[in-house]
């Protein structure tokens, strides 16, 4: 990491908007709130109100939060504050469920003191025939904010400035291209059909004319845009670019959706290094790719040519760092998962005692363990463990209502009772943005946990160490979840309790501010805390290993067990996999990857291997990699 006491010039010296990366968004946010709190209270024009642009989405769900709080605690008033909102879906009704004015209100406007005639919502109701002058009205009012808060999309959009967006553009109507029409559909149970087809935006250059802006871009999905849109030239195909033009702009990301920074990937080039073990790991990696060689080959040469002197000055000579890295990396491969029986264990990533191990695998969805870590599943429960599977959610809303009606049919065909048409009735009740009906959620839990036994099945798993807890906070109905409660994490507690397990394995892609993964991980994270605090002193023999979602894998710097699996056990995995039918062929969220669950599994497992096989360690087919939480 870049040392701590360095000039902020030096650290931000790659990038064309001053980027501050926090450890999470909920932090960030905080800092963000204190920001918007004192430039109110620092506002000292008394001929009108602090004029304050914002948005809603994912990226904002955290500040609301905070904002929210302070004014209940009496820290913040937003009396005297005018509130702007960037865009709005056209046409649509400010009341409907899926505006995201109505989103604006239920998250913030209703739980703080603005009084309604302060409030500026794009409204998605004009007539067609009034659309251009009403647009002209709004850009006259939203003209000037005092401050901008709003996040960048997958691709570099900031409101409905979708690619290719002028820097001249204004408050205008904009139609909405597929791709994205298929991210918002997840707005409109995911029904991209009835995902309108514009939308009412303000424009880039009403966006520049704020006298100070803030942008924040979380999570794994955003890393690319972070990086054009920071580090890259003015790109017309990353609106959110042209902003690197203004005065007074930052953007908070969070570690993950920062990756990409020349200061995240290679900060020996920015500046003096903290140079820690794992961070040493990080740079002959880097270095590894860089000069396409493997570590053993390495030269003094190499070193100095890629700003990585300093580390042969400090830890040199370099052969002796090359030979250091490579054991180092060679230890954090075994295919002993749950440690080898009667071996020396020194330089293993797991221990060889007890054996056999009490495994809990948490899965948010009913695939996520097969999907992320299923050859290492696999190969415990084939190495003999007592493996459990705790199933977070019951993932009802990803099953499509076709799934549900073929099933039906089934049911009926083989003469186990006819609800066909009853069930394909209830279907067509449902109103867009509102929960589905709990019957029809209901059959389709039914569905996911049915696939998830049989994929457990597949391998050998007794259906008695497969556990559904059904954690309450997942049940809206809807996209848009309950807060997690103590509720949850103490149903969580009382099957740890039960099992006192030897190793916990989790969900470790926490980047999303409000993504099930997140909250399935942080209970399960606040149940071992609170049971640690309840004198369960067992636990701190556990461990707890993190694996990563079916997008992204860890860096290999982070890397603490990688378990290679055979071309066999990539098939095992595939087939365990295939038994989660509801979630193949079909894209349940937004996105542009064309590729199946399994596909990006293999996809991803495969170059991990091929990374560990550049850097001269052996060849394998495929590998899984965790990172060691405690």
């Amino acid at each position: 990491m870049i040392e701590k006491n360095l000039p902020e010039n030096l650290i931000h010296s790659a990038e064309r908007i001053n980027t501050k990366i926090g450890l999470d968004s909920t932090e960030a946010s905080k800092e963000i709130a204190a920001i918007i709190v004192n430039a109110i209270q620092a506002h000292d024009d008394p001929k009108r109100h602090f004029k304050l642009g914002l948005t809603t989405g994912a990226s904002p769900v955290s500040l609301y939060k905070w904002l929210t709080r302070y004014v209940k605690e009496g820290k913040c008033s937003f009396k005297n504050v005018d509130i702007y909102s960037i865009d709005e879906y056209y046409p649509l009704s400010k009341n409907g469920k899926q505006s995201r004015n109505n989103r604006l209100h239920e998250e913030f406007l209703d739980l703080v003191d603005i009084p309604k005639e302060n409030i500026h919502l794009p409204d998605g109701t004009v007539p067609p025939s009034k659309i251009t002058e009403y647009c002209a009205f709004y850009e006259k009012q939203a003209r000037g904010l005092d401050l901008l808060v709003c996040g960048i999309g997958e691709h570099g959009q900031v409101g409905f400035n979708e690619a290719g967006a002028s820097p001249k553009s204004r408050t205008r109507e904009v139609t909405l291209p597929y791709q994205s029409r298929k991210r918002q559909a997840a707005n409109f149970n995911g029904d991209v059909r009835a995902t309108p087809t514009a939308a009412i935006t303000i424009g880039i250059d009403t966006i520049m004319s704020a006298r100070k802006i803030i942008l924040m871009a979380w999570g794994e999905s955003k890393t690319d845009a972070v990086k054009h849109v920071v580090e890259c030239d003015i790109d017309p195909t990353y609106p959110a670019s042209y902003l690197q033009m203004h005065d007074d702009i930052t953007l908070y990301a969070d570690e993950t959706s920062a990756a990409e920074l020349t200061r995240i990937v290679a900060p020996w080039i920015i500046g003096p290094c903290e140079w820690t073990p794992k961070f040493i790991r990080k740079a002959v990696v880097w270095l590894c790719q860089k000069v396409n060689k493997p570590i053993l080959k390495l030269t003094l040469q190499d070193y100095l040519l890629n700003s990585l002197g300093e580390l042969v000055e400090k830890y040199g000579p370099y052969d002796k760092i090359n030979i250091d890295l490579f054991n180092d990396l060679q230890h954090t491969i075994t295919g002993w998962p749950g440690g080898k029986p009667n071996a020396d264990d020194s330089t293993r990533p797991v221990r060889s005692t007890p054996n056999p191990k009490t495994v809990l695998i948490f899965s948010p969805h009913p695939d996520d363990d097969v999907i992320s870590m299923g050859g290492t599943f696999i190969r415990l429960t084939h190495q003999g463990h007592n493996v459990h599977v705790a199933y977070q959610t019951s993932g009802d809303v990803a099953v499509l209502d076709d799934v549900v009606i073929q099933h039906m049919d089934a049911a009926r065909e083989l003469g186990f009772g006819d609800r066909l048409e009853d069930i394909s009735k209830l279907i067509a009740s449902k109103v867009p943005g509102e929960a589905e009906p709990r019957e029809l959620l209901d059959i389709k839990a039914a569905i996911r946990r049915s696939e998830a036994r049989g994929a457990c099945r597949s391998f050998g798993l007794p259906m008695s160490h497969v556990h559904f807890l059904n954690l309450p906070f997942y049940e809206s109905g809807g996209v848009a979840k309950f807060p997690s409660s103590q509720v949850d994490v103490d149903i969580i507690k009382a099957l740890i309790l039960e099992l006192k397990p030897n190793q916990i394995y989790m969900a470790g892609d926490l980047a999303d501010p409000h993504g099930t993964h997140r909250v399935c991980t942080e209970a399960a994270m606040k149940a071992v805390e609170q049971l640690r605090e309840e004198g369960n002193s067992w636990l701190d023999d556990a461990n707890i290993w993190l694996y990563r979602g079916a997008w992204m894998e860890w860096e290999l710097d982070r890397v603490d067990m990688a378990v290679p699996l055979s071309p066999d056990e990539v098939v095992e995995k595939r087939h365990a996999i295939f038994h989660h039918l509801s979630q193949k062929d079909i894209m349940p969220f937004p996105g542009d990857d064309p590729r199946e669950f399994w596909q990006r599994a293999e996809d991803r497992n495969r170059n991990t291997a091929n990374l560990y096989d550049q850097l001269g360690m052996a060849e394998y087919q495929a590998i899984e990699v965790f990172y060691k939480l405690q």
